[in-house]
């Protein structure tokens, strides 16, 4: 039985060492016929992005012969095989790595690839070197000897393709893996303005107006805006995982995962693998998490565990759910309910203004593989989708990242007492304890006179998501009215059930938390909000009410 290659990204490697390998070659074919001199591939981390670029600066890199590499794959019968392999000087860079915290680290790492990649052509350019003009030659030489300026970093890659022209007589193929993973780090750390300067003028000098290119491959995990990166670039295409093109090219589809379950014997759980790792549509294929499948084969008791979920910190997320509106907040509660939200999606994200509006926030967290477009319209060349949590998976990223938040904010172990105290029934500790909270983290929430009612109950959702025994309902039909919350233990029904009245002081009917209180008891009454609780068969009920005043919080029973 063939090993299971888990984090190796190097094709060669993959093959020489005969490891399992989804055959993705004949995206080789497709680059080849595209109309496209350069291509932009935005995936979801953990897809596949790096391991196809490096089959494909294996295929057509003029360096070595790697026909041996190819011939059990699917592009070794085609006639593009014959016509392109091993035919051009490649440069490859990825920037999968580049995570600093300011501009400074950023840009030495960055400089320290390109240094590399002029040191692995060292030999083709050395024999022409001395007849190239006198400014190409004297920046080839600041850069393999360090002294190079940042405005020479810059035009770099537009300098190697040049020489390696007129070493190969041949155009080149350039292929840039991850290109946005520093402009996330530069966004999160506070250094994004001077790193898209940088960026863009390198990117610019490689694919503008280059006449010794012969095609450009970009991945990276999002579109960033043409105005901020890619302007100028008329010739670039962006396959996103909206479009079809491509589409079966990265992550493995239903009859690829059938067939590694079946290889490895495990045909019986593709059903449980499908409720933990499916959910993505790219173009009209279906396509399951690779990374996931690979590590949940390759695991000896075969669990169900949230691989991705464990490659990244996911601190964009984090942060995006922090900042991000009370609109995209209740969002989440429905997310988590298996509800769909529908947005206008749009591919062309533009970091400053990730905050300005909520549109942004949903495509990033799509376009990353968080959410899933459960149902796609264009409507007046706009695209809008139904989105939705895509898997059990990333149900556990969305709920982690809360609760991690919370923990955070509530250090010690009061969180798990608050939640011991409303489950047993001890209001009085409840009050006490969550009247602390909101004083000491409900600043997350941006809580004001107008809209302190949803404030609180998106706040209370998020502590109650650590609650994995019990089955958190939320405005949901219930007697004759709309209930705010229910607590239902999921498998013991003579436990106590809960049902919450959130309400604020209104200062010209309620003058005190008293009359507030009694007020939300009395609405628990009058709608029947225990109908739908008893009919479940759970007779130990206790009915709560909320009541708020800006940050101060009273609980009755």
């Amino acid at each position: 039985m063939k090993r299971l290659p888990i984090g190796i990204s190097d094709f060669r490697r993959v093959i020489i060492d005969n490891n399992y390998f989804v055959d993705k070659s004949l995206i080789i074919q497709e680059l080849i016929n595209s109309n496209a001199q350069i291509t932009l591939l935005p995936r979801p981390r953990r897809f596949g992005k790096t391991l196809n670029l490096s089959m494909l600066k294996y295929f057509f890199e003029n360096q070595k012969e790697s026909e041996e590499l190819f011939k059990e794959l699917k592009i070794y019968k085609t006639k593009e095989f014959r016509e392109h392999l091993n035919q051009y000087p490649v440069i490859f860079l990825s920037f999968k790595d580049i995570k600093s915290n300011n501009f400074k680290d950023s840009l030495n790492k960055i400089s320290s690839l390109i240094r590399e990649e002029f040191g692995r052509h060292k030999e083709a350019i050395l024999t022409i070197i001395e007849s190239v003009n006198d400014e190409d030659r004297y920046n080839y030489y600041d850069i393999v000897q360090r002294r190079a300026t940042q405005d020479i970093y810059e035009k770099s890659l537009e300098l190697l393709s040049t020489l390696l022209f007129q070493a190969y007589n041949q155009q080149v193929i350039i292929l840039i893996d991850e290109y946005d993973t520093p402009i996330h780090a530069s966004y999160l750390h506070g250094y994004y303005n001077e790193f898209i300067e940088f960026i863009r003028n390198l990117l610019s000098g490689a694919f503008k107006d280059n006449e010794f290119l012969y095609r450009g491959v970009i991945t990276g995990i999002l579109r960033v805006s043409r105005e901020s990166i890619f302007s100028g670039l008329n010739n670039i295409a962006t396959h996103s995982i909206v479009d079809y093109e491509y589409s079966n090219k990265f992550g493995f589809t239903i009859d690829e995962t059938k067939q590694i379950l079946a290889d490895f014997g495990l045909r019986d759980k593709y059903d449980e693998v499908c409720d933990s790792y499916n959910g993505y549509k790219i173009g009209e294929e279906t396509i399951f998490n690779p990374w996931s499948i690979i590590n949940f084969v390759a695991d000896k008791k075969h669990r169900l565990l949230p691989y991705w979920a464990n490659t990244s910190s996911n601190e964009l997320l984090k942060h995006l759910i922090t900042i991000s509106s009370l609109n995209f907040k209740k969002s989440l509660e429905q997310w988590l309910n298996g509800e769909s939200i529908k947005t206008e999606i749009d591919s062309n994200i533009v970091f400053s203004e990730i905050e300005k509006n909520d549109k942004n926030i949903y495509s990033l967290l799509f376009f990353s593989g968080y959410l899933k477009c459960v149902n796609k319209e264009l409507i007046e060349k706009r695209y809008y989708c139904d989105l939705a949590i895509p898997n059990q998976e990333v149900k556990y990223i969305f709920k982690n990242i809360i609760s991690s938040w919370l923990n955070e904010s509530f250090r010690d172990d009061r969180l798990h007492t608050l939640l011991k105290a409303l489950i047993g029934g001890d209001i009085e500790l409840f009050e006490e304890l969550f009247s602390e909270f909101v004083l000491e983290t409900l600043s997350f929430y941006d809580v004001n006179k107008k809209n302190e009612e949803a404030v609180y109950h998106a706040f209370l959702l998020g502590i109650l998501i650590s609650l994995n025994d019990y089955e958190v309902i939320s405005n949901r039909e219930s007697g004759v009215g709309r209930v705010d919350i229910i607590l239902l233990h999921k498998e013991e029904k003579q436990k106590l059930a809960i049902i919450m009245e959130l309400k604020r002081i209104n200062k010209f009917r309620e003058k005190t938390k008293e009359t507030a209180l009694e007020n939300a008891l009395k609405q628990i009454e009058e709608k029947q909000y225990e109908v739908e609780v008893k009919k479940r068969g759970y007779n130990n009920i206790l009915k709560m009410g909320v009541v708020f005043d800006g940050k101060r919080v009273w609980v009755k029973r």
